[in-house]
């Protein structure tokens, strides 16, 4: 089949994240099966307008909000050519079924509802109108047409807070990691902390800073790298208390080599569609503490993978004292049964496995249901 994949960015956009990651692995699967593939996407500064990499033809064009109108005209003229077109919503779907013949095939993928960070990155006005184009008029848009939601709490959140009416079917997020393991005794001595993602508002890493003051009364010794990137990178900066490490982009290897080193992997996210760092310390056998929110509390098992703590009013007070009841556990001995825990856990997840069920949706035929467990 021609298939086009219309993401906002790709993963070498200097500000891509999980979802990138998610449509790139994709992307790659169903080229390796033989289909014609097509990755849509923006153009950040320095890139290519054209390219194929992996067997895949790439084509960038527009900003951060005219990617959409420049989408939806490339679109529009090459209507058709594709069978079927994998429209990722990262907030905001691209609405490509307004330019397609009906009998293109068209399979809206949700990471994650995005309302409340509509409010954090936009001011109000823009924030509305953003709520409006996720919810009541991407609901209108999509509602023949088959949708893929990464975990189930974004199922949830799609029926509840977008009112969202017609099929989602689960397709998880996969890891891949190259690094051995960590495994039992403890790397360091002292406690250390890492925290991956991008370095954008909605992930509050900054909560993480605030705890950290506090943490360091028990365990003075205690160390905390963060790995990523992003426009609150300066402001963070700022305000590294010691102990903190901010490393800001990694390689592959080294970003593994930093986590598996770890006692445990923390993140203060207001809201994940899954949360992909998560999958990847698990695999390296470190659980991960984050607040209990959508996406996440499908990635961290709690007590068994890892803990969930409450946001509540006092949410750094809370992810303190979440940490520190996590690094007891660990230092009392048990961190070889949550390490054993998280490699099983995170080898249920491949990206074999999800494209498969994400290729027999595009076929016509609806993949099992989903089971965790």
């Amino acid at each position: 089949m021609n298939v086009a994949v219309v993401n906002w960015r790709d993963p070498w956009h200097p500000a891509a994240g999980g979802a990138e990651t998610y449509a790139w692995e994709m992307a790659r699967r169903l080229a390796a099966a033989g289909h014609q593939v097509c990755f849509v996407t923006a153009r950040a500064p320095g890139q290519r307008a054209a390219d194929r990499i992996d067997g895949i033809r790439v084509a960038r064009m527009g900003g951060a909000f005219t990617v959409y109108a420049r989408v939806l005209l490339w679109l529009l003229l090459r209507r058709d050519l594709f069978d079927v077109v994998l429209d990722c919503q990262n907030g905001i779907p691209f609405f490509t079924p307004w330019v397609l013949p009906r009998r293109t095939r068209v399979i809206c993928v949700v990471h994650h509802v995005h309302d409340r960070q509509f409010g954090v990155h936009l001011p109000r006005w823009l924030a509305a109108v953003g709520r409006f184009l996720e919810g009541p008029a991407a609901r209108r848009t999509y509602r023949r047409h088959d949708s893929v939601a990464v975990s189930p709490s974004t199922v949830t959140a799609m029926r509840e807070r977008l009112g969202w009416t017609g099929p989602v079917h689960i397709i998880p997020n996969g890891v891949t990691v190259t690094t051995t393991p960590a495994g039992p005794p403890l790397p360091h001595p002292a406690p250390r902390l890492v925290c991956v993602g991008r370095l954008v508002a909605h992930k509050r890493v900054g909560l993480l800073l605030d705890a950290v003051t506090e943490l360091r009364r028990r365990w003075p010794a205690l160390t905390v790298d963060v790995v990523g990137r992003g426009p609150e990178e300066a402001a963070l900066r700022a305000r590294l208390p010691e102990g903190v490490t901010l490393h800001g982009y990694l390689s592959e290897a080294d970003k593994e080599r930093l986590i598996a080193s770890a006692w445990l992997h923390v993140t203060a996210s207001q809201g994940e569609g899954w949360g992909l760092c998560v999958l990847e310390a698990a695999a390296l056998g470190v659980p991960t503490v984050a607040f209990d929110v959508d996406g996440l509390r499908d990635a961290v098992r709690h007590g068994e993978t890892g803990w969930l703590v409450p946001e509540g009013a006092d949410a750094a007070v809370n992810l303190a004292k979440g940490i520190a009841a996590a690094l007891d556990e660990l230092h009392d001995g048990r961190r070889g049964d949550y390490a054993a825990r998280c490699r099983d856990w995170a080898a249920r997840f491949r990206w074999d496995r999800s494209a498969e069920r994400m290729a027999a949706l595009m076929q016509g035929r609806t993949p099992p249901a989903w089971e965790e467990r």
